[in-house]
């Protein structure tokens, strides 16, 4: 089994899943686009990812809001309203007679192009609307174990060529860095900044624990992570000091806990990093108690939204 932070037990109900397309649900082996697709032909595209549990569709507006935004950077005009996108969301769940455990991704691209082209005045349709919903409960295994990182060579890059908070469809750079890191025989990336900072890793965001304090990067290079505002709330909400600063590989070595934060995985500790042990190898106090009380969270989003 592929380890790391993404890693879902095996539900066979996903084989039969109904996926929606424009308005359309088609079963999962008849689900198809178009090779004329931007998001295909040049990664132009945005996208959202949001679990549900028992029926409740967790933190769903602060996604729907990155959504929005992610558009809006890139240029393409959603031609939906937020409640007609909630209201196709719950019809592919109630199509697949989903209520707990689910991951829902929402793929949105320009459309289709008459020309293989990255020229967005070639394309000739509206927005393709992608949802894909299937049951994906967390392996217990990622969190008792936790994880190891390997700092990749490839940084996470600037603001004024791609911006890291921007949730778009190219993310071969941290496909490339995550590609390193599973040679150099860790479970995912570390990345740094331009200027050598800790940023991020390939597909969640970083935090390290030094003195009870939590550290994670400024926020300037790193993905704008849901569970990464989360959890730095949490940390404000109970006296927990939690610092958004420049640091370096010479700190996280010395760390005294580290753990990485993600949509589906809420937070995963991390063991090693480039062989170094992180603290005593386990899941330290601070991240177990930002554990439960991300839990609490979720819990009071289920009885609240």
């Amino acid at each position: 089994m592929i380890h790391g932070t993404h890693n879902a037990l095996d539900d066979s109900r996903n084989k039969a899943i109904k996926i929606f397309i424009n308005g359309i649900l088609h079963p999962r082996e008849e689900a198809k686009i178009s090779v004329f697709d931007s998001g295909y032909l040049v990664g132009d595209g945005v996208w959202e990812a949001f679990r549900v549990h028992q029926g409740k569709m967790i933190f769903v507006h602060k996604h729907l809001d990155r959504l929005w935004q992610s558009a809006k950077v890139v240029g393409i005009a959603i031609p939906f309203s937020r409640e007609e996108l909630l209201q196709n969301i719950q019809t592919t769940l109630d199509a697949n007679e989903m209520k707990d455990h689910i991951h829902v991704r929402v793929m949105l691209t320009r459309g289709i192009k008459k020309t293989p082209s990255q020229d967005p005045r070639l394309t000739i349709s509206g927005p393709n609307l992608v949802i894909i919903a299937e049951h994906k409960a967390a392996s217990p295994e990622t969190k008792n174990k936790g994880i190891t990182l390997f700092t990749s060579t490839f940084r996470r890059g600037s603001p004024d060529y791609l911006d890291p908070r921007l949730n778009c469809h190219s993310k071969l750079h941290e496909v490339q860095a995550l590609m390193q890191a599973l040679e150099a025989g860790a479970d995912e990336a570390l990345m740094l900044d331009i200027h050598g900072f800790v940023s991020t890793c390939n597909a969640t965001n970083f935090f390290m624990v030094k003195n009870d304090e939590v550290w994670t990067s400024t926020g300037q290079y790193c993905m704008n992570g849901i569970t990464r505002g989360n959890i730095i709330s949490l940390c404000e909400q109970n006296n927990i000091v939690c610092k958004q600063k420049n640091y370096s590989l010479f700190d996280v070595y010395g760390a005294d806990e580290a753990f990485v934060t993600g949509t589906f995985g809420g937070l995963t500790p991390v063991t090693k990093i480039d062989g170094k042990t992180i603290g005593d190898g386990k899941c330290g106090p601070v991240t177990e108690r930002l554990s439960r009380l991300y839990q609490e969270l979720v819990t009071k989003e289920i009885q609240f939204s």
